[in-house]
């Protein structure tokens, strides 16, 4: 008679169970399903001493939020690279692939308006010499600090495939009306590069989420980079491109930047 009594109790148990599963069952499928993360591949660097540069990050004089300085938003690659017969150097690149012929550069900016005097980007091409400037220009200085993008002009001689080319950007602060002006700049390089017939195909069919997971995981840094944060801007209020961005960034240290804001920004006048 217990074992009957224990047997019904269980079968109820289990149906007061069962009932509150399927009651919830429409909320478990209305909800947003979680955020893909947007990791980067990074590809091999440029061989031997290519691609050295600076990517900023380090503390600033006093004017930039929190003392930082003006970082760019591309990976780094720390490699020792041999001198002579024992002595090993160490070289910072920085560097990133793009498949567009004017694609779009992204820095993080931390200085008030009224300490900016200006801003000036410049891209080079150093493979000939003396080295040929293809593009500077004169950057509207953002009215609050965050991360501004800067679109290659299109006045300009597209990017040639498999070519390197040199970029800077340069930011003058006044940090003390009583001090002269100061310079701080970034400097790194971009390269465009020679996708894969099948790889275009995927990237033509894509919808714009699909693309970024495509550019990331083939180390297409720069069309990665700009694709999301265009989608951050037209809905900045969407929690799974949040996480997105914040994955993306981390999976090239640059965490730091996650809660930047993102500035629709700059118009630049090519001199």
């Amino acid at each position: 008679m217990k074992s009957y009594w224990q047997k019904n109790q269980l079968i109820t148990v289990l149906g007061i169970t069962l009932l509150g599963i399927i009651s919830y069952l429409p909320m478990i499928l209305s909800a947003p399903a979680a955020a893909i993360p947007k990791k980067f591949s990074p590809p091999p660097p440029p061989p031997h001493r290519g691609a050295a540069g600076d990517r900023g990050g380090a503390a600033s004089r006093g004017c930039g939020v929190s003392n930082q300085s003006i970082i760019a938003l591309v990976p780094i690659y720390e490699e020792k690279l041999k001198q002579g017969q024992t002595e090993a150097v160490s070289v910072t690149k920085v560097w990133g692939l793009t498949n567009q012929e004017y694609p779009t550069f992204w820095f993080f900016v931390p200085y008030k308006k009224s300490t900016i005097d200006s801003i000036e980007f410049v891209l080079k091409d150093e493979s000939i010499k003396p080295s040929q400037t293809l593009y500077r220009t004169v950057v509207t200085i953002p009215e609050v600090p965050g991360i501004i993008s800067i679109p290659l002009s299109a006045n300009t001689p597209p990017l040639q495939v498999d070519k390197m080319y040199h970029w800077f950007l340069k930011i003058k602060v006044i940090c003390n009306p009583q001090q002269p002006v100061e310079q701080e700049y970034v400097e790194g390089w971009v390269q465009r590069a020679n996708l894969n017939p099948k790889l275009v195909d995927s990237l033509k069919q894509a919808t714009p989420q699909q693309r970024i997971n495509l550019y990331a995981q083939n180390g297409i840094w720069y069309d990665a980079l700009t694709t999301l944060a265009e989608l951050r801007l037209s809905k900045p209020e969407d929690p799974t491109l949040a996480v997105e961005w914040m994955n993306l960034l981390k999976s090239v240290d640059l965490e730091s930047l996650t809660k930047q804001p993102l500035i629709k920004c700059c118009q630049a006048n090519a001199k």
